[in-house]
């Protein structure tokens, strides 16, 4: 490819030259060859390679036809490959191939400078141009003469030019689109890759302009990854001028084309009739995506993290433009920050959601990071497709996608990233009326034996919180409010919950409420407020449509009566008898206590978990601060969450039947303040005055004082003893009208984005794509990530990394500043 090339530009890489970047798949790293690197062949590398890339893209020589498929064809390519006949076709794979592999360590030795992509990529020329304009002398001459003046003409840089070629070549017909559709001998045509949003049209697949396509779609992937090497706290201040030229410079046609050439090649995609459990250990998903063995679904995965790169990024002057007072912000993308973003939000046309809201369930199963990644923007982004899958059913059937990858991922540390994605966005699902509305609808998507609920949507949801958060001992706590949020936003909407459901609330009630989790952290209250507005809301929205919950309530009565007197000695106390009982099953064993896992995961028989919560009913206060500190161990603040000082305001009959709790006398004395320091983590202390904020207790203990004596009478009153079913069935009758206070405003809590949210999910995608980059080519692979913490098998240091700091580091000073953005 390079053999005419002059000889000065291939000479300073010697032996062979540019050409053994092509030739040889992997150089060492202790290769020789690197040892030439300096800085003119590190800029006249780049500059040789894309200028060529360009001549070749306009050469009408490419693309080289494609042969049919006979063996008298096979056998002719052959004799030609023997020959030095030009193929301009695999010249430019070569040339995007040479660019993937030489990028990357650019931008690592760069780091969060930019001079070196300034001086080769962005840098405009200008010329002169003859003939421009024409001026006269100025006014104190003697004689009077015409001058022309020579008028300067910008051309684009090099990387605008890159990114022109790059586009063309994703619509290139006998490359990466059919030759049918090709329009006289223009070669370049802009139409949709595939049927679906914005087209009608299929040109039908073809395995070699899917291998194309991946090449171009990668080059593209390896200039966005500029991001990856600016750390978090530059994230924003320090864009990719790559990413950035693409999202706000990118012609209108070409985006749309692009945006929805994407879509469509992701959602038209086949399922491969698997099952959740076979692959939700799998994720993000099938490592044979990038092994060459099927360029389809390589496609589709490459398609997928251009788009939610593309997606995501809000880098500089790339962030959405926010409007609307203090109360109500909101913030939106225009064409100027992010096109991508922007017409994506634009999308109104019910067929074309059909197609999506479809592509995206029958995919779950195959590319599922990406996928859920893609769901969340196009909810977050349009919101007539969020109301669109709102208002279908097919939402109760995402809802339990989503949890079940949680449920088969939450005991993989490496997997808690997805997870954390699945809560932000069930918790901005729940935030809409609409979605609460669908719980009472059961699950018909089939689930694997050991997350399958009986009952409703709703159930399901309640009894898979529960498991995320009992079964990981405090592995996942990030993600605790979040999910409770959730079950905040929807309980004014829940009927008719099982009795496995009903008490998974009153356990993790329970746990919330003990006194050495409640202590820790200062954060803790906020989830016992929230488990006592889903209460709450329950008993003023639908009392008799959920007797099951109202009758565990009304069992884990003296749950709720200590909490009304809790205090910080009292606390202590309890804290304080938990170790002293634990120090004593310590010593002499007891062989009949469960462990933490047997007791969360028993929860299949209806008797069993009534029974159980009888016995939790007659718990001592040890028994119950020690299952507590193995189950959840400390929940740090939620950045993206609201505060929640909500005042409350106790009724004058609740005042009566609450138990009043002990005022100050009960003082904190010294030994108790050192026990109180010991209590707290990282630093928090908790006092009496800390302590004595309100909880919502009014609304449940008025229901307690109004039926315990009720229940307790059926139980052991008359001629014969109620069952659980009389209990039930009178629960079902109760009316508490009158006696509840006035039925308060909703108040549903949305998912809000923060700085450190937005750099958390670009660290999380990005995350992804490193790990499938890693194999089979390594893309990224030694190359200093500072976006995210990458742990290497091998300490052993990468010699071109010093070459190449040594070249950038002489080139260019660092003490150039950064300009404004091109």
């Amino acid at each position: 490819m390079f053999a005419k090339l002059p000889l000065k530009l291939t000479a300073p890489f010697d032996p062979e030259g540019i050409s053994k970047l092509i030739s040889t798949r992997h150089i060492p790293e202790n290769d020789s060859y690197w040892d030439q690197m300096h800085p003119k062949t590190v800029t006249t590398l780049v500059r040789v390679v894309t200028s060529r890339l360009f001549n070749l893209v306009s050469d009408h020589t490419f693309p080289v036809q494609q042969s049919t498929a006979s063996v008298t064809s096979y056998a002719s390519s052959l004799i030609k490959a023997a020959t030095a006949e030009r193929n301009s076709t695999k010249e430019v794979l070569n040339c995007i191939r040479i660019l993937q592999r030489v990028l990357p360590v650019i931008f690592e030795v760069e780091g969060e400078s930019n001079a070196f992509e300034l001086e080769v990529f962005w840098k405009k020329v200008q010329i002169d141009h003859e003939g421009g304009l024409q001026v006269d002398e100025p006014q104190f001459s003697s004689q009077s003469v015409d001058l022309k003046v020579k008028a300067k003409q910008t051309l684009p840089s090099l990387g605008e030019k890159l990114f022109g070629c790059i586009m063309d070549l994703l619509f290139c017909c006998g490359f990466t689109l059919p030759t049918k559709i090709q329009v006289d001998h223009y070669k370049i045509n802009y139409v949709i890759w595939e049927k679906g949003v914005g087209s009608t049209v299929d040109p039908g697949p073809n395995s070699q302009y899917d291998s194309n396509k991946i090449e171009v779609l990668r080059l593209l992937l390896v200039l966005f990854s500029r991001q990856i090497y600016i750390s978090p706290a530059s994230l924003f201040g320090k864009p990719s001028f790559f990413t950035l030229h693409m999202v706000r410079k990118t012609p209108r046609r070409d985006v749309l084309t692009l945006l929805c050439s994407l879509l469509n090649t992701i959602l038209n995609s086949t399922p491969n009739n698997l099952t959740i459990a076979s692959v939700a250990g799998k994720v993000p998903y099938n490592h044979l995506v990038f092994k060459g063995e099927d360029s389809r679904v390589a496609l589709v995965g490459m398609c997928l993290q251009v788009l939610c790169v593309l997606l995501d990024f809000q880098s500089g002057p790339a962030k959405d433009v926010v409007s609307g007072n203090d109360e109500n912000t909101v913030s939106m993308p225009t064409a100027q920050t992010n096109a991508f973003r922007y017409f994506l939000a634009k999308l109104h046309r019910m067929q074309d959601f059909a197609f999506i809201l479809d592509g995206i369930t029958s995919i779950l199963d195959q590319q599922l990071a990406e996928t859920i990644i893609l769901f969340w923007k196009m909810i977050e982004l349009n919101k007539k497709f969020r109301s669109y899958v709102l208002d279908s059913d097919k939402v109760v059937d995402v809802l339990a996608y989503l949890f079940s990858y949680g449920l088969e991922i939450k005991d993989k540390p490496q997997q808690h990233g997805l997870c954390r994605s699945i809560s932000y966005i069930v918790q901005t699902l729940s935030a809409e009326p609409a979605f609460g509305k669908k719980l009472h609808l059961p699950v018909k998507i089939q689930l694997p034996t050991k997350w399958s609920t009986p009952g409703t949507a709703a159930d399901f949801m309640i009894t898979s919180i529960y498991s995320m958060m009992s079964t990981t001992s405090g592995a996942m706590t990030s993600l605790y409010p979040a999910l409770i949020l959730a079950l905040s936003n929807v309980a004014p909407y829940l009927k008719n919950l099982s009795v496995v459901s009903s008490n998974r609330l009153i356990q993790l009630f329970t746990s919330f409420a003990n006194a050495r989790f409640l202590l820790s952290d200062e954060s803790h209250p906020r989830l016992l407020f929230l488990m006592l507005e889903v209460f709450n809301s329950v008993i003023f929205h639908h009392l008799s449509d959920n007797p099951n919950l109202l009758y565990a309530i009304i069992m884990a009565h003296k749950t709720f009566q200590d909490l009304a007197t809790f205090t910080l000695a009292s606390g202590l106390r309890e804290i304080r008898h938990a170790e002293l009982v634990r120090e004593e099953r310590t010593r002499h064993g007891d062989p009949n206590r469960k462990s933490m896992g047997e007791t969360d995961i028993e929860a299949g028989d209806v008797q069993a978990e009534k029974a159980r919560l009888s016995r939790n009913e007659s718990y001592s206060v040890p028994a119950r601060s020690e299952r507590m500190e193995s189950v959840l161990e400390c929940a740090p603040d939620d950045e993206d969450g609201e505060a929640l000082s909500i005042p409350t305001r106790q009724s004058d009959k609740a005042r009566g039947k609450m138990r009043e709790r002990p005022e100050s006398s009960e003082t904190t004395s010294s030994p108790e303040l050192l026990a109180s320091a010991g209590v707290g983590r990282s630093g928090f202390v908790p006092t009496q005055e800390w302590v004595d904020d309100s909880l919502p207790l009014d609304t449940v203990m008025l229901v307690i004082s109004e039926l315990l004596p009720k229940i307790q009478s059926l139980q052991g009153g008359g001629q014969k003893a109620a069952t659980t079913g009389d209990i039930i069935d009178f629960l079902r009758s109760v009316s508490l009208v009158g006696v509840l206070p006035p039925l308060p405003p909703l108040h549903p809590r949305k998912f809000t984005w923060s700085d450190a949210s937005m750099v958390w999910l670009t660290s999380f995608i990005w995350g992804e794509i490193y790990v499938h980059g890693m194999s089979p080519l390594g893309i990224w692979s030694s190359t200093k990530v500072r976006l995210f913490f990458v742990k290497h098998t091998s300490s052993q240091p990468r010699q071109i990394t010093g070459t190449m700091s040594h070249v950038v580091g002489e080139l260019f000073s660092p003490a150039r500043q950064r300009p404004e953005f091109p």
